[in-house]
């Protein structure tokens, strides 16, 4: 019963996220980044193809992740931590991914960090995670960390990538601070 309130009471929380069409920037679910969006006390069921009140089990792990990244990206940390926990698969690295990042935002750095390892352990290519790794390894003083996890993406995916430049120019304004 507990379990069945919370899911509601986060369905509702995450529903500005579901108002109406929209385009999220950044890396997005299997919609090529468009996520529909419902009225107030729905959510979108991919399988029925329409907005529905929420019920307990009721969203797939995509969905979930969908709504975790946009929150997380709107910067609403905790909720964004809410729904992500309520994956079924526990070991998906987007899902650790953005429970990194959301906990490294709200301030809960080590946290993050252990979201970041874990993911990483599970798909050691995954860039993006090395870019908010490295991030982490900043705001906690720790540079040799963020230049090895900038050397882990260039060894990747080169010099040219989004993660690299992005983390590069992070480690750039540290060195200048």
């Amino acid at each position: 019963m507990r379990r069945r309130l919370l899911i509601q009471v986060l369905a509702v929380a995450a529903l500005p996220l579901f108002v109406a069409p929209a385009f999220t920037a950044g890396e997005g679910g299997g919609s090529g980044g468009q996520t529909t969006q419902c009225k107030k006390g729905e959510v979108w069921d991919k399988k029925k193809k329409k907005c529905v009140t929420p019920q307990y089990g009721m969203l797939d792990d995509d969905s979930i992740y969908e709504a975790g990244h946009d929150l997380a990206m709107a910067g609403r940390y905790d909720e964004a931590i809410s729904v992500l926990t309520l994956a079924a698969n526990k070991q998906d690295p987007r899902i650790l991914n953005y429970l990194g990042y959301s906990h490294r935002h709200s301030g809960r750095v080590t946290v993050g960090l252990g979201y970041y390892e874990e993911a990483l352990r599970i798909d050691p290519n995954y860039t993006l995670v090395r870019e908010y790794l490295g991030e982490a390894h900043l705001q906690i003083g720790d540079l040799a960390g963020a230049q090895q996890q900038l050397m882990e993406i260039e060894k990747r995916t080169g010099k040219g990538s989004r993660e690299y430049g992005m983390l590069s120019e992070q480690i750039d304004h540290f060195l200048r601070s």
